[in-house]
């Protein structure tokens, strides 16, 4: 089991441990992407032993929670906790403990993202982006502060909000997406890895709507947060043919947006849908702006698909 996997179980049963004790009345429903299958088998058991290890320590260490020590058991239970499909009906958290994974092995950019559905809607969200500068990043300057470590967070109707991750005393500061209305003047953020989204497609579509700099490609979920300072003013991410977005990657990272101000679609301008179960169903891919630049984004994002289908 690689390193990697290690961490994103950790986190996993970190949440699932915080959520059960700060809403011990509610029935905890968690929609993730691991579970305990390889932790059970035998080539997993010194894994399983290293993370009952760690979470005991990070619970003593905390002091807020029970004296009891954890079981191997205990953790399997917690883990397997985010098996839940999600859906239209009731309340489910959805958690991707890494987003970003490539990112987070190479030091660069990676996101612990959390949000919460109610009836099918996502009503809050936390992105905790730990290598992302707490200064803009616009303009490709992703070293623009020595400072790193931003979190982000939403409520449904009462705006976003950022602060540094270095500690609980840290001023909040209302964040809001760029408002510029000239393409030209607009940057845009898409995918590092060229295999996560279409490099090219994005290329023609910045094309057409006259943008003058050169794309901002960072890893996960912190695009969303970047996005919803100003950093730039847009992402788009076209994923190669028969790839099905999952949940976790785009919840919290969405309502950071559109609590922010901005607009959140598939490529035919559709909302996201998040009541569907753990996927969503999209039309080629997902846009996201401000209300001024989406109608000539989405002019130009039609224009460059049908020019696309046309060569092939």
């Amino acid at each position: 089991m690689n390193e990697t996997k290690k961490n994103k179980e950790e986190r996993i049963v970190e949440t699932i441990f915080v959520l059960e004790r700060e809403l011990p009345s509610q029935q905890l429903s968690l929609v993730a992407e691991e579970d305990s299958g390889d932790l059970r088998k035998a080539s997993g058991q010194e894994s399983l032993k290293r993370i009952t290890e760690l979470m005991n320590d990070t619970l003593a260490n905390d002091g807020s929670f029970s004296s009891s020590t954890l079981t191997t058991e205990d953790i399997l239970r917690a883990i397997d906790a985010g098996k839940s499909e999600g859906g239209s009906s009731g309340r489910h958290w959805v958690l991707d403990p890494i987003d970003g994974t490539k990112g987070f092995v190479r030091g660069d950019q990676y996101a612990i993202a959390l949000a919460l559905l109610d009836e099918g809607k996502v009503v809050l969200g936390v992105l905790a982006c730990p290598n992302l500068p707490l200064a803009s990043i616009g303009g490709g300057n992703q070293q623009s502060s020595d400072e790193v470590g931003c979190l982000f967070f939403a409520k449904v109707g009462e705006g976003t909000y950022m602060q540094a991750l270095d500690g609980d005393n840290s001023a909040e500061t209302k964040v809001h997406v760029s408002a510029t209305e000239n393409p030209e003047d607009a940057s845009f953020f898409e995918s590092f890895e060229a295999a996560h989204s279409s490099h090219n497609l994005s290329s023609s579509i910045a094309k057409k709507l006259g943008v003058k700099a050169p794309p901002v490609r960072i890893d996960s979920q912190a695009k969303y947060g970047a996005l919803s300072r100003g950093d730039g003013a847009i992402y788009l991410r076209f994923p190669h043919k028969g790839y099905r977005e999952k949940i976790w990657d785009h919840a919290a990272g969405y309502i950071v947006v559109t609590e922010a101000g901005g607009v959140v679609t598939d490529a035919a301008g559709n909302p996201l849908d998040f009541s569907k179960g753990k996927f969503l169903d999209l039309d080629t891919g997902i846009i996201v702006t401000n209300e001024k630049l989406m109608p000539s984004l989405l002019k130009a994002v039609r224009e460059s698909l049908d020019e696309k289908a046309s060569s092939l």
